[in-house]
């Protein structure tokens, strides 16, 4: 008798997609230990590519943005973190074999709202952030790894859920899958 392999999401060894969250949360954390080592003090830029790109210690309290809920953010950006972070878990479980490019956008979200997490978990001051780009008065609020990696799945993501519903709406209006009695989608 012939056992065969479970299907893996994204048809990616789990090894490699919590590798990549691994890979992500330990260079968010370099970062951070770089930024809070040596760009001091806090709010004083240090110029690497003139005005556009400029290295700025802060610490966030709030959300993306300086997005703040008060005295309490703290712990309510931890609760949301965790539900997002079981959301992604069963994302990440449902998704199917050859979904590899939402499997990676969510790994990559997971790792960005982990490295953010532990900030907020490990100290009061907030979420570190230093990447500073803008012009002159015109600046993008500060950001950090944790942000682009979040940013940049989330994008993708988005980009992946709209694609396969597209596709999925398409085998319908085609007869190619139609709706069983209890909705669930089944071959015609």
């Amino acid at each position: 008798m012939e056992r065969s392999e479970p299907q893996r999401p994204g048809g990616i060894a789990p090894t490699a997609v919590f590798g990549t969250v691994g890979a992500i949360v330990l260079v968010d954390a370099f970062t951070k230990f770089l930024a809070v080592d040596r760009l001091v003090p806090v709010h004083m830029p240090h110029q690497v590519f003139g005005e556009w790109l400029r290295l700025t210690l802060v610490y966030n309290r709030g959300a993306a943005f300086g997005f703040h809920l008060g005295p309490y953010s703290r712990w309510l950006f931890i609760g949301l973190t965790a539900v997002a972070l079981v959301v992604l878990w069963n994302l990440y479980r449902t998704s199917a074999a050859t979904a590899r490019l939402r499997v990676v956008a969510l790994a990559s979200i997971a790792g960005g709202a982990i490295g953010n997490v532990i900030d907020r978990v490990r100290w009061n001051r907030g979420v570190v952030d230093f990447l500073d780009l803008g012009v002159g008065e015109w600046r993008w609020p500060t950001f950090n790894v944790a942000d682009i990696a979040v940013s940049v799945g989330a994008i993708t993501l988005a980009a992946v859920l709209w694609r396969e519903d597209a596709a999925a709406a398409r085998a319908a209006s085609q007869g190619a899958i139609a709706p069983s009695a209890d909705g669930a989608p089944t071959a015609s």
